[in-house]
């Protein structure tokens, strides 16, 4: 079988329990690039077994930086990015080897499929879905953003029908540890930005993300573990909100300090 000319970038920290499903979903891709920022795990074992793979170090840089790197280092005109806990599904693999093959659009927008406690969405909910399949001559990343990165696309993109499947929310906890973390540098990204906080936001944002999330996007149908993950997801909304009060609070401090 002819590989997919093709170049896959991941970056890893401590993957090791995900990464074998990962690399087994693209063990037929021309190549696996991995940039990896200090894993304590098996993920380099790992990683080395597969012919495609190659695996190296990078201290961490950001999200966007990190990728940004990754990209830099693939050879093949296409190129698709995932994460240490995602599963290419054999759909997206077939549609991705097809857009190659047509070459008329420029990349393609894949809906991620959370499998959240271990169980994925019904194929009801709505999807969040990323520009992660891109020709590498007209996707760059934007480099202010500290968390949910993105990918800029300079030509035409078209909604993918398979997806990428993410394991990564095995637990609450770990989804939740998560939140805390991401919600750290968003607040940090907005304070840096000049935005301003918003008492009304602070009080509405949470059940208004609720309503979203359960309703809308239509997580009511994935029983208890949609009701709990919009629960978290809402108060993930919260969290980003009261942290850029508090940066807002400190900066005050900070200034009076040194007044």
């Amino acid at each position: 079988m002819m590989s997919i000319p093709c170049s896959v970038y991941i970056v890893t920290l401590n993957c090791g329990a995900w990464l074998e499903d990962t690399l087994n979903s693209v063990a037929d891709f021309a190549e696996v690039i991995i940039l990896d920022s200090g894993s304590t795990d098996h993920t380099y074992e790992i990683a080395q077994s597969f012919p495609n793979t190659r695996i190296s170090h990078q201290d961490w840089l950001g999200y966007a930086a990190q990728k940004s790197l990754a990209l830099a280092q693939c050879q093949n005109d296409w190129v698709l990015n995932l994460d240490g806990d995602e599963v290419l599904s054999d759909e997206l693999k077939q549609e991705i080897a097809k857009t190659i093959q047509a070459n008329q659009i420029d990349a393609l927008i894949i809906p991620i499929n959370d499998v959240f406690l271990g169980v994925p969405n019904s194929k009801h909910t709505k999807k969040h879905a990323k520009v992660r399949f891109f020709r590498k001559n007209k996707g760059q990343y934007d480099l202010e953003n500290k968390v949910h990165e993105n990918v800029i696309v300079d030509g035409q993109s078209i909604r993918a029908e398979g997806d990428i499947y993410h394991y990564g929310e095995s637990s609450i906890f770990v989804k939740v540890e998560k939140n805390n973390q991401y919600s750290n540098l968003k607040a940090a990204e907005k304070f840096q930005k000049g935005k301003k906080p918003s008492l009304l936001k602070l009080t509405l944002v949470m059940p208004v993300t609720f309503l979203k999330s359960y309703f809308i996007r239509r997580s009511c149908l994935n029983g208890w573990r949609g009701f709990v993950n919009s629960m978290i997801n809402s108060f993930y909304a919260f969290l980003k909100e009261a942290k850029l009060f508090e940066q807002h609070l400190q900066a005050k401090k900070t200034k009076r300090d040194d007044a």
